[in-house]
């Protein structure tokens, strides 16, 4: 927003110039910490339920912010504070959401959206991976998926930005139609639909009318990319967006596959890429990722560069040879049997290899939450897991069908104390549960040693 003016920004944002700064033109960057405002910021100052960030507005000017955003009370109060813009909105939060819109229509650039019970994240990934070889490419980082983060990851797109994608999460309705409204994509990517939040939500079919809040938010001739043979999202699809399927009988589909390529048909046309992952989740949402890049103007090839976000199933190699699945980020029944088929077919790929389970509880589902967790253990008791701990009063139960070796433990804390005693050189640790239970002090227990290094088809 450098070239834009004061006035612009205000009236952008739909809201009220109370003082210009010295400067002629606009900000650089958008902030909401004021201890990350200094020259060139922005700094919106949100109300929260128990702080009103408008209240840091004269130190975020003391530190070289181009300008607040700012209730008027607190505008007014800022007047004394070392000069810079002062613009005022009865509710910062949506004035700075009308910025970003604002700033998305001002680039030239294609949005895609991606949402999905489990799996937006690493196809978010993807297609970071698939687009920057062919077009000037940002994607959300880790958690600015939400009606704040959103919005700051539009606002930091850069004038040159090409294609921008955009991580859209939720916990109830009306959350993706806000940010779709934000965001208006060009193309909207579902990755699946599952038990996700059913605590706030109630029912798998309440939860596919949440996610395709994302379709109904689309403008006319988009594209919409669902999973094949998807029922639950059959009522929500459009007839005047162009619609394409990917999976098992879809537009989109895999042809043939081995460690280290795959072959893809791509509504007719087949193209070859080399992957350094083999996981059958990552393939899938490859799938839709591949459909999406099509959809912007871009056929993939060649090698897929893939950077997964932190604690989204990367492998690293441990000090001693152990190797560790990091999905600590978060957990539900769809992304725990993916993990799980994971950890088994990478041990099966390594002589001598233990496959270990340190799964936390699965949180926000509802009154069948155990019935998720013993479900899961009668999985985990199939697959050939040799150790399990279970880390939370919930994932307790998943130790019920489980008849090889088995600790339960009450909290993170005890697991990051025993999970390091029981690992040997060689076992294969998967380490995942809901982001509450907070399984990253496992990870990171396991780690202390020494720096983990990226696994060879790690992925990561």
């Amino acid at each position: 927003m450098r070239t834009w003016t004061p006035e612009q920004v205000a009236r952008a944002a739909g809201a009220g110039l109370v003082a210009p700064p010295p400067t002629a033109t606009g900000p650089e960057r958008v902030v909401i910490d004021s201890r990350e405002a200094g020259p060139g910021s922005l700094f919106v100052g949100l109300q929260g339920e128990n702080n009103d960030g408008g209240r840091f507005a004269p130190q975020a000017l003391a530190a070289g912010a181009w300008g607040v955003l700012t209730t008027p009370e607190h505008a007014e109060a800022a007047k004394c504070a070392v000069p810079g813009a002062l613009i005022a909105a009865d509710d910062p939060l949506k004035a700075m959401q009308r910025l970003a819109t604002a700033w998305r229509r001002n680039l030239d650039a294609k949005v895609i959206g991606v949402t999905g019970s489990t799996g937006k994240t690493s196809t978010k990934d993807l297609l970071l991976a698939l687009l920057t070889p062919h077009r000037r490419t940002v994607a959300s980082r880790a958690n600015f998926n939400t009606e704040i983060g959103l919005p700051l990851e539009i606002l930091a797109a850069p004038t040159e930005t090409e294609v921008l994608v955009l991580e859209m999460a939720m916990r109830g309705t009306g959350q993706i139609a806000e940010l779709a409204e934000i965001a208006e994509p060009d193309v909207g990517v579902i990755v699946s639909i599952g038990p996700v939040h059913l605590e706030f939500l109630g029912t798998i079919e309440a939860i596919a009318a949440a996610k395709a809040e994302l379709l109904a938010g689309m403008r006319p001739g988009g594209t919409a990319i669902v999973p094949s043979n998807e029922p639950l999202l059959e009522p929500h699809l459009r007839s005047d967006l162009h619609t394409v399927t990917f999976g098992d009988g879809g537009d989109v589909h895999l042809v043939r596959s081995d460690d280290h390529q795959v072959e893809i048909d791509l509504g007719g046309q087949k193209i070859v890429l080399e992957v350094p992952f083999t996981q059958s989740y990552l393939r899938r949402n490859l799938l839709a990722a591949v459909a999406a890049a099509r959809a912007v103007g871009v056929t993939p090839d060649g090698g897929v560069a893939l950077e997964l976000t932190a604690g989204r199933g990367q492998h690293l190699i441990l000090p001693g040879g152990a190797t560790l699945i990091d999905g600590c980020y978060n957990a539900n029944p769809m992304s725990m049997r993916a993990a799980l088929e994971d950890l088994v077919q990478t041990a099966a790929r390594a002589p001598d290899a233990r496959p270990v389970a340190v799964l936390g509880d699965m949180r926000e589902l509802g009154p069948t939450a155990r019935e998720y967790h013993v479900e899961l253990g009668e999985e985990v008791a199939h697959a050939g897991v040799e150790v399990l701990v279970t880390v939370g009063e919930l994932a307790e139960a998943i130790g019920e069908p489980f008849a090889g070796e088995v600790h339960a433990v009450p909290d993170a804390a005890a697991a990051a104390e025993l999970v390091p005693e029981l690992v040997r050189p060689g076992d294969i640790v998967l380490v995942k549960g809901s982001l509450a239970v907070g399984l990253k002090a496992v990870c990171r227990a396991l780690t202390s040693d020494g720096r983990p290094t990226r696994g060879a088809g790690a992925h990561a």
